[in-house]
């Protein structure tokens, strides 16, 4: 760092070589001075050589019991040999012994608000020495640097350093030192040179120059810049008088200052001559004391008028006038050849800076509470003006600070917390779901699924409230009873189980029984007493069964009558036998009438005739048909039919435990009951007495259910009232509100208190307190104050007590009422302050005197008419001729009145369209703004702009407009999607398991404008609902009737047998819960499943065996190979008779098990997901989806469940999830907000603009949001006015030729329309008295300044050259962050060569910029003309520069090969000054001015 900070100090890149080598030697110099170095004796060699040394450990933490600097650190001490291991301390120097102990400072946490760390800013960038040792031969983007700064911890408060350790203990010291770039070299940059002046003289020999400006200064060392003037001599025609050689010459002003006391220059003038005293007459006092005493007389009434915000002091300046010749030198006055001399004294006014108070206290903090997001708040303290400044160009200093705090002490409470609340949501709404072509929505009532409901949302402070819940449980007890089940379930969210009809019916019997006996199949017929064959008995097999048919234990039907056994006749050798009996068909009625009764039939055949001899022969064929009587029960089926629970009401027997009850886990305010309607109905015929329905399966009538709590009506506090303007405009006589509202978080229910108090209130606002205007009241000029006697009294009026002064008066501010106000209202309200002081004039007896102009007169309004004012001579001045001279004294004044002659024209571009405001429809008492029209007639405006017949714009009113051209616009209402109704349902897609039925709409109308789309449609415009349908396998079924005889088609020897055909009558039958019923067409049962009609038979002889019919055949055991087998049997019926009848065959037959042949796999499948279903009535929400389990074969047929269900397969699948129909919610939107203030205070281009926002976005098959959520229409056009400097004027010295004058420009009000094309137009001034006095940002107005004329023959600066574009530091076009910077420069102007030597140097000045941008500079070179071409610098914006290097014309001749450059300079003076040190300014350095040209030659 000590290399760096030296190097940095080598002024020069050309003194850092020598300099670097002595740097380099300076690390060797300790070793040299070292003692005994190189073989030097050290002074203590004598001594023996230290063997022992302390050695000390770090400090450690800093302990105490208190915060702050009395803490104390400990180390660790120790005395080590050289070689390093320790040793006894008493080997040790025990006076060079260390401290083990210091005091420290103890931080805590609460310091982090006392102690930060203090970033200086970084230093200058210096080369890193390693670096420049290898620098690049051309620079492209800069060396390497490091640079530093300095970081130190430091006390706010007191803003003093502290130790490094208490700042560190809170954050790391930042660093130090980082690296930078110090960029290339950058020459001075400057533009082309102007065009030649004219000379400066008319004849003769005289001077012309060119001069040019600096476009980029130098920087980073860079070249300087050349000279900016070039000059040449002209000559014009000869001069006939000769010319002047001497020149009036008007110094400065000298600063104001006060006379001094009389007593002081009495004392001045004493030993003076003394002989003017004695020639002036005894009667005249002295003009000195005139004037005192005159002062004294007007002294009381000047300091009451005195202001003491004000110290006016009018004082007295002066200056030099003297005669000077061409080369600048001072002559007797006599040269100057001038009848009146310039005045050399003037009144002024003392300049006074502003004085303020000292600062006041500082104000509690503004956060008096503890909040950890925003944990500071600020304090302010203030200060007041005591003096307001006079004639001082500085300010007054800030009168208030500002500085953040926290609230200190440990009584500081935690800051409010905010949240949201929502009130309760309102009921569900369906119908603003509905388009307006639905047809359901004239039955609202009905209406139901998914819906919208709405809430409101607030920010307090409070907690919300929960509600309970309740739900209900039921029991049951029998008659003769059938129950049927539901299969499935009613889809959607329709009440679930209860839209199903009953499913128990009961019908009255006398000897009721829980349990019986049921046959399942009769045993073998068994012949009495023993023998083979002949009568005998069959007893039947039988299973104990409930009421619901369910198998149960044997026991429970001890008391139920055993089936007897069956009588039966086993046929002997040679008898007839007959088949068994079938099952009995089904009954032919369900119940038995007065005119209807149930029968049954059985039936059976003869499977073999009786012998010829002694056999008991086949009985006729009515024997063969038995019939019996079925469902004896009257046709009087009952059940029970149950009504909506009712209200619930408060029970009175429970009303004690109205504050503890529970219910379901939730508190309740009191049980109540609730009640329905049961009653008994017989089938077909309505409402019976209860008695004929089974009393033990009556459904409850009564349950307890939870009384809800009285709810009364809650609503938040009021918020606080809207703020009233704090302003109010001139002519605004509309009277503002202020309003505040509440909103209801809890509606009245159960019989609570309603919702009276209104939630909307206002009230009018008070005039606020910046309504009160105010103004600057301004006394009566004080009496006209000259220079002093002593200063004036050798002039011209001094002896009178004449000539100009200055004038003072007091100001104070008012209320617009006249009541006294404090001055700082004025400053901040009442605009500029007015002049204090003004010149004034007490006229002479030689000066003409007037009185003051009149107003001018009224106009008569037409075009080109004049008005007038006037004034005239006083005094003695009406004697004198001079005065009555009009020419110079003119009395009258004349000035064209305004002509009133306007035009309006359109402006800009119409608005949109905009609809009436106010147009909302009201649906069912809730504002659906969702269905708002947001169509229909609308107007749109187009601004008018009114201009004077001078192309002036002027207020619309003029032109009797209201400033709006009005059209009628159509905004396009939306069409929604029309789809027709639904169709009616198709046929289940199966007859036998489970399938699918459809049912769909088309698409009438498509959607445009914006309506609601169209939910998903298919390649043919339809929407498809489908859900999953059930066929019932038995619902049609084949029904047989018994084979008839086997007709024997083939006869034997014998009679009545052999072999033959018997047949059978097979039909489809509907079948019921009672059995089948009805004859149906073929077509409905399987075809697959029908069973023979007829079949090939013998008919055994009476002598052979008879066996009865095949059994069924057994199962086939899964899964299915033809290894296994299935079987059937019969039993023989008939033995043969003796040997002559055939034998008994076989009776099992076996085939092999083939898979879909005699053997089926069997497997559950399921249909395809349904569309989501709702309840009939609902719009959308949530359902459910289902599908349905099947039952499939293995050759893919559908089959009765029980099939899968006897296998015990698993059931896997779920039947029915839930889904969602995502409800058409419309897009809604906010009102359209108040229009804005317009974007432009005046002008053709302003706009106000309305916005509205999305309150609920569209879903589903809503309809979409408007993509116009933002409208804007015209402003009224409104002029713009403000005022405008004029051009300064030449500079005046008044009197004299040259020297210090001074320049004027005037101010005027200008019109203009806003647009950057729009020249400004001047306009009468009265426009602009609403308008403050500010132009180009600054309030104060410079009318008139100072300006130096220079003398014939002087060398002077040129004005200053605008500031140049602000320019960054780039390489490749990419900024190096070195900031902005602006140039402007002053060139030298020579009148006369003699006078070079007096000439000033140009000046160059920079400033930092903001918004800068990078450029480059290149050669540029046009096309070879012949054998030259123009060459020259430009800037990357096209900017044509020169960059102060020497430019050449190049001739290029093709014969000889060889090029000649030509420097051309158009003269060399012999004087050539010598170069003086050049003016620096911001680091920059300007090359020194000299008389001829630098080398630069203009191309």
């Amino acid at each position: 760092m000590g290399l760096q900070a030296r190097r940095s100090a080598s002024g020069s890149p050309g003194a850092a070589g020598p300099r670097r080598g002595v740097l380099q030697l300076l690390p060797l110099l300790p070793l040299l001075l070292r003692p005994g170095a190189c073989g030097a004796a050290a002074p203590g060699e004598a001594e023996a050589p230290t063997l022992y040394l302390w050695k000390t450990g770090p400090w450690g933490r800093c302990m105490g019991d208190e915060c702050g600097p009395g803490g104390i650190q400990t180390r660790a001490v120790w005395c080590a040999h050289v070689e390093g291991w320790t040793t006894l301390h008493t080997n040790c120097k025990q006076a060079e012994r260390p401290n083990n102990q210091q005091n420290c400072f103890k931080v805590c946490d609460w310091h982090k608000e006392l102690y930060d760390w203090r970033l200086g800013p970084w230093n200058q960038c210096l080369p890193v020495i390693s670096k420049s040792l290898e620098k690049p031969l051309e620079c492209i983007k800069g060396e390497e640097g490091i640079q530093v700064r300095e970081i130190i911890c430091i006390q706010k408060e007191k803003d003093i350093p502290a130790e490094d350790i208490i700042c560190e203990y809170f954050e790391p010291k930042p660093l130090l030192e980082q690296a930078c770039l110090i960029p290339c070299q950058q020459d001075c940059i400057v533009s082309e040179f102007s065009a030649w002046s004219e000379c400066s003289k008319t004849c003769g020999s005289g001077l012309q120059h060119r001069t040019r400006h600096v476009v980029a200064p130098p920087q980073f060392g860079g070249s300087g810049c050349p000279n900016l003037t070039e000059f040449q001599v002209c000559r014009s025609n000869p001069c006939e008088a000769e010319e002047s050689m001497y020149s009036l010459h008007v110094g400065p002003w000298s600063t104001c200052s006060m006379p001094h006391s009389r007593q002081v220059r009495q004392a001045r003038r004493r030993g003076k001559n003394k002989e003017r005293e004695k020639d002036r007459g005894k009667g005249v006092k002295d003009p000195e004391a005139r004037e005192l005493i005159k002062k004294k007389r007007n002294r009381n009434r000047q300091n009451r008028q005195e202001n003491k915000y004000w110290d006016i002091q009018i004082g007295y300046q002066t200056r030099e006038v003297m005669c000077a010749n061409k080369t600048g030198k001072a002559a007797d006055l006599s040269f100057c050849q001038q009848e009146k001399l310039p005045m050399t004294f003037q009144s002024c006014v003392i300049t006074k800076e502003c004085q303020v108070s000292e600062w006041s206290e500082w104000s509690p903090c503004s956060k008096t509470c503890h909040n950890m997001v925003s944990p500071k708040g600020a304090r302010v303290r203030t200060r007041s003006i005591r003096q307001f400044p006079i004639g001082s160009d500085k300010d007054c200093p800030e009168l208030e600070e500002k500085e953040p705090c926290v609230s200190q002490g440990d009584a500081v409470a935690p800051c409010a917390t905010y949240g949201w609340r929502t009130t309760e949501w309102t009921e569900c709404r369906v119908d603003p779901l509905l388009s307006q072509q639905d047809k359901r929505r004239g039955n609202q009532t009905a209406l139901c699924g998914g819906g919208v409901q709405t809430r409101e949302v607030y920010c307090v402070q409070a907690e919300d409230n929960l509600l309970s819940r309740l739900n209900s449980q039921k029991d049951r007890e029998g008659f003769k009873l059938r129950k049927r089940r539901i299969t499935s379930e009613p889809t959607g969210g329709s009440g679930g189980t209860g839209n199903c009809p009953h499913l128990l019916e009961a019908i009255p019997c006398e000897e009721p029984s829980c349990y019986d006996w049921k046959a399942v199949r009769l045993g073998e017929c068994e012949p009495d007493n023993g023998k083979e064959c002949g009568p005998g008995t069959q007893v039947q097999e039988v299973v104990c069964i409930n009421s619901d048919g369910e198998e149960v234990d044997r026991q429970l039907c001890r008391d139920a009558i055993f089936p007897i056994p069956v009588a039966c006749d086993a046929p002997c050798p040679k008898d007839c036998v007959l088949s068994t009996w079938s099952t009995w068909s089904s009954c032919s009625h369900t119940c038995s009438g007065k005119t209807t009764e149930g029968k049954q039939i059985r039936a059976r055949s003869i499977l073999a005739y009786a012998g010829e001899e002694g056999g008991v022969h086949c009985p006729n064929s009515s024997a063969l048909q038995e019939v019996r009587s079925c469902n004896e029960h009257p046709c009087t089926v009952y059940h029970w039919q149950t009504g909506p629970w009712g209200q619930c009401i408060e029970d009175t027997s429970v009303s004690s435990f109205n504050t503890t009850t529970t219910w379901n886990g939730e508190a309740s305010c009191s049980v109540g009951m609730q009640t329905r309607k049961v009653i008994c109905v017989r089938v077909n015929v309505g409402q019976v007495g209860p008695k004929k329905c089974p009393e033990s399966l009556r459904p409850e009538t009564v349950r307890p259910c939870l009384l809800p709590c009285r709810k009364d009506c809650i609503m938040t506090p009021y918020s606080d009232w809207t703020p009233c303007p704090s302003s109010c405009k001139e002519g605004d006589s509309v009277v503002k509100k202020q309003s505040r509202h509440r909103v209801i978080i809890q509606l009245p229910a159960n019989g609570g208190r309603d919702c009276t108090d209104p939630l909307y209130e206002e009230k009018a606002c008070e005039a606020p307190q910046g309504c009160q205007s105010y103004r600057w009241k301004t006394h009566k000029w004080r009496q006209c104050q000259l220079v002093p006697w002593s200063v004036q009294q050798d002039s011209p009026g001094a002896q009178e007590g004449c000539g100009p002064g200055r004038q003072a008066r007091a100001i104070t501010c008012r209320k617009q009422d006249g009541g006294q106000a404090s001055i700082h209202e004025c400053l901040q309200y009442a605009g500029p302050v007015p002049a204090l002081t003004q010149a004034c004039q007490i006229p002479c007896q030689e000066d003409c005197q007037f009185t003051s102009w009149s107003k001018f007169s009224s106009c008569n309004g037409d075009c080109g008419a004049v008005r007038t004012r006037k004034r005239t001579i006083v005094g003695k001045s009406k004697k004198k001729e001079k005065c009555k001279n009009s020419h110079f004294y003119p009395l009258i004044e004349t000035q064209y009145c305004p002509c009133d002659k306007y035009n309006a024209q359109p402006v800009g571009n119409w608005s949109d369209c905009i609809l009436p405001e106010g147009k909302v429809e009201v649906l069912l008492g809730m504002k659906v703004q969702g269905d708002i029209k947001e169509c229909g007639q609308g107007y749109r405006y187009q601004a008018m702009a009114c201009y004077d017949q001078n192309g002036r714009l002027v207020e619309t009113s003029r032109c009797n407009s209201h400033g709006y051209i009005e059209e009628a616009c159509i905004m396009p209402c939306p069409s929604d999607c029309k789809l027709s109704e639904w169709s009616n349902w198709s046929r289940c897609s199966k007859s036998c398991g489970s399938g699918v039925k459809v049912r769909s709409k088309w698409l009438r109308e498509k959607p445009y404008n914006g309506g609601r789309p169209c939910p998903k449609l298919d390649h043919v415009n339809q929407v498809y609902e489908v859900v999953p349908c059930h066929s019932d396998c038995s619902q049609y079924i084949w029904v047989t009737e018994p084979w008839s005889v086997c007709k024997v088609t083939f006869v034997n020897m014998r009679e009545n047998c052999g072999e033959g055909v018997q047949t059978r009558k097979v039909r489809c039958m509907h079948n019921t819960a009672d059995g089948p019923s009805d004859h149906v067409d073929d077509y409905l049962c399987d075809p697959e499943e029908m069973p023979l009609g007829s079949r090939e038979c013998k008919l055994p002889c009476p002598e052979d065996c008879v066996i009865s019919e095949w059994g069924p055949w057994t199962r086939c055991t899964l899964p299915c190979n033809q290894s296994s087998f299935r079987q059937r049997s019969a039993d023989p019926i008939r033995q043969p008779a003796d040997e002559e009848g055939r034998a008994c065959p076989d009776a099992v037959e076996k085939e092999p098990c083939n898979l879909n042949k005699n053997c089926f796999h069997y497997d559950y499948n399921v249909t395809d997901w349904s569309t989501c279903q709702l309840s009939e009535k609902a719009v959308c929400g949530n359902g459910i989806k289902t599908r349905m389990l099947d039952c499939v074969r293995s050759d893919g047929k559908s089959v009765d469940l029980k099939y899968c269900e006897e296998l015990g397969l698993e059931k896997n699948w779920q039947m029915n999830t839930s889904c969602v129909v995502e409800c058409p919610v419309n897009c809604q939107l906010s009102d359209w907000s108040p229009w804005s203030e317009c974007s432009q205070t005046c002008g053709l281009t302003g706009k106000m603009i309305r916005r509205r926002t999305v309150t609920q976005p569209f879903q589903g098959d809503g309809r979409p949001c408007p993509a116009l959520m933002e409208q804007s229409k015209p402003c009224p056009v409104k002029p713009c006015y403000r005022w405008q400097y004029g051009q300064w004027s030449p500079c005046q010295v008044q009197d004299a030729q040259c020297g210090e004058g001074t320049r004027t420009r005037n101010v005027s009000c200008v019109v203009s329309d806003g647009s950057a094309e729009d020249f400004s137009k001047v306009v009468d001034e009265e426009f602009c008295t609403d308008i403050e006095p500010i132009i180009d940002g600054n309030k104060k107005m410079v009318l008139e300044e100072t300006c130096t004329q220079p003398c014939p023959g002087d060398c002077y600066l040129k004005d200053w050259s605008s500031w140049s574009l602000c320019q960054l530091t780039c390489v490749n076009g990419e900024d190096l962050g070195f900031g902005g910077i602006q140039v402007r420069s002053r060139a030298v102007i020579i009148q006369e060569l003699e006078n070079q030597h007096l000439c000033p140097e140009q000046l160059l000045e920079t400033k930092s910029c903001d918004d800068g941008q990078c450029y480059e500079y290149k050669w540029m070179a046009s096309a070879w003309k012949g054998s030259s071409r123009t060459v020259w610098c430009q800037r990357s914006d096209g900017v044509n520069v020169t960059d102060g290097r020497l430019k050449t014309w190049v001739y290029g001749v093709a014969a000889g090969a060889f090029v000649l450059l030509i420097f051309i300079i158009s003269m060399i003076y012999l004087a050539c000054k010598k170069p003086k040190k050049p003016q620096r300014r911001q680091n920059n350095r300007l090359k020194p001015l000299t008389l001829a040209y630098d080398g630069d030659a203009d191309m």
